[in-house]
C-alpha cells in the first residue's frame, strides 16, 4: 500500500495506518509517519479516529533518543471478533476468532442429515450459537465451504457431500445476520490461514494440500489467494489418477480423492484388519469397525508393514499431484494439512520421493514439502482471515 494524495483518501489512509500498526506490533506516531509517508498531522488524525473506534490503543513508551520517550500504539486484538466456519467436514465447526487469529470460543455440530435444507439449517444453528458467544463487535462471517465455490458472488456451485448446487450462501447469511459474509473453498482458505497466521508468513508463494474427508489444494501466489475464474483453482481431488478405480462422489471413477482421502484410508485399514489377524491394528482397536485414523497411526508407528506400504502408496499418489503442481507453478512451498497429517514422515517421505522422481529436477530440488503448522483449526482460521483484507485492509 502507498500514500494516496487526493481528497477521497480517508479510508485508504486509515487502512494504511492500521495495517502498519498491525504488522509492526507496536509503533510510535513518528515511525508511523516515516513508514507510511503520511504527514505527522494526518497520522495524528487517523490514529485518533482508530482509537475512537476502539481498534488502536496506546500501550506504553518506546526508548528515548534524547528527548521525551515516544508513545507506542498497538492494535486491540479483541476490538473486533470474526466468525469462521468450516463446513467441509463430517461435522460443522465454527469459532469466534480475534484479529490475531486466536480462537476465543468454538462450537461443533454433528451433521447427521446431508440434504440441502438440513445442512443450511445446521449452518444457521451454528452461526446463531456463535453470535451469542461474543460481546465484541463482529466484523463479519467467513466460510470455508466444500466443493466448487464462486467466491466473487458467494455461491456454492456444487458440494456433493451436502447436496448443494448453486446455493447463494453469502446472500442467505447476509440477509439473516446483517453482517458481511465471505465464502471460499475450504482448501483455498486453508492456504490463506497458513499464509496469514501460520509459520509461512514470510512465504509469498505457497500451496496447501488439504487431505481429509476430501482432497484439494489452496494456492497463494505473490501474497494473493488464487480462486480461479471465478472458481475451481486447486480442485486436484477430482483429477482422475486411476481410470478403473472406485466411483467418486462427483460421478467419475478413480479420482485422487478416492485413493487418498481419510475415508478411503480407513476403509482399506478395516479390510486389512479383517483379513490379517496378526495386524498391529488389533492392538489398538477392539474391532475392524472401530478403526479410526488415530488407530491406523498408532499401528503404523508400531511397525505394521502392511499399513506402512498402504500409506506409502497414498503418499505416492499425493506426490504425483504435487509434482504436477510444481510443473505448473515452479519451485514453491507445498504443505500438507488435514487429518492424514498424523502419518507424518511415512506419508511425507513418499511424497518427496515422487516429486523428485516426476518433476523437472531443478524445480523439484528447490521445492519444499512439509506439514502445515495450524493443525485441525486451519480452515476455521482461513475462513476468518477472508474478512481481514476485505473489511480492514490487513494482510
Amino acid at each position: 500500500m502507498r500514500k494516496a494524495n487526493h481528497s477521497s483518501t480517508r479510508t485508504h489512509n486509515s487502512r494504511l495506518v492500521l495495517k502498519t500498526i498491525y504488522d509492526a506490533g507496536s509503533i510510535s506516531r513518528a515511525d508511523l509517519s516515516r513508514a507510511t509517508d503520511l504527514t505527522a498531522p494526518t497520522v495524528s488524525v487517523v490514529v485518533s479516529d482508530l482509537m475512537d473506534q476502539g481498534l488502536v490503543e496506546e500501550t506504553g513508551y518506546g526508548p528515548s533518543t534524547g528527548g521525551k520517550p515516544p508513545i507506542l500504539l498497538s492494535v486491540v486484538d479483541d476490538s473486533r471478533h470474526l466468525i469462521g466456519l468450516d463446513l467441509a467436514r463430517g461435522d460443522f465447526r465454527g469459532a469466534i476468532i480475534n484479529l490475531r487469529g486466536e480462537i476465543r470460543h468454538r462450537r461443533d455440530l454433528a451433521l447427521s442429515d446431508r440434504s440441502r435444507d438440513a445442512a443450511l439449517a445446521l449452518t444457521y444453528e451454528l452461526v446463531d450459537a456463535l453470535v451469542e458467544g461474543t460481546d465484541s463487535p463482529l466484523l463479519g462471517i467467513g466460510i470455508g465451504a466444500p466443493g466448487l465455490v464462486d467466491t466473487v458472488n458467494g455461491v456454492v456451485q456444487r458440494a456433493v457431500n451436502v447436496d448443494w448446487r448453486d446455493v447463494p450462501l453469502r446472500d442467505l447469511l447476509q440477509r439473516r445476520y446483517d453482517l458481511p459474509v465471505y465464502v471460499a473453498n475450504d482448501c483455498q482458505v486453508a492456504a490463506l490461514a497458513e499464509y496469514s497466521f501460520g509459520n509461512s508468513e514470510d512465504a509469498r508463494d505457497l500451496v496447501v494440500v488439504n487431505v481429509g474427508y476430501g482432497v484439494g489444494a489452496g494456492i497463494v501466489l505473490n501474497g494473493r489467494l488464487l480462486h480461479g475464474n471465478p472458481s475451481g483453482a486447486g480442485e486436484i481431488g477430482h483429477v482422475v489418477v486411476e481410470p478403473d478405480g472406485a466411483r467418486c462422489q462427483c460421478g467419475n471413477y478413480g479420482c485422487l480423492e478416492t485413493v487418498t482421502s481419510s475415508r478411503t484410508i480407513i476403509r482399506r485399514a478395516r479390510a486389512i484388519a479383517r483379513s490379517d489377524p496378526k495386524s498391529q491394528l488389533h492392538r489398538f482397536s477392539p474391532s475392524a469397525e472401530a478403526i479410526t485414523l488415530e488407530t491406523i497411526s498408532q499401528a503404523l508407528h508400531a511397525g505394521d508393514e502392511t499399513l506402512q506400504r498402504m500409506i506409502h502408496e497414498v503418499g505416492q499418489s499425493l506426490g504425483i499431484a504435487a509434482a504436477n503442481l510444481v510443473g505448473v507453478l515452479g519451485s514453491c512451498r507445498i504443505l500438507f494439512a488435514g487429518s492424514v497429517t498424523c502419518f507424518g514422515p511415512f506419508l511425507l517421505d513418499a511424497v518427496r520421493e515422487e516429486v523428485m522422481k516426476r518433476a523437472f529436477s531443478p524445480l523439484a530440488e528447490n521445492t519444499e514439502v512439509g506439514l502445515a503448522s495450524l493443525g485441525s483449526d486451519i480452515v476455521l482460521l482461513g475462513a476468518a482471515a477472508l474478512l481481514l483484507p476485505a473489511e480492514l485492509g490487513l494482510f
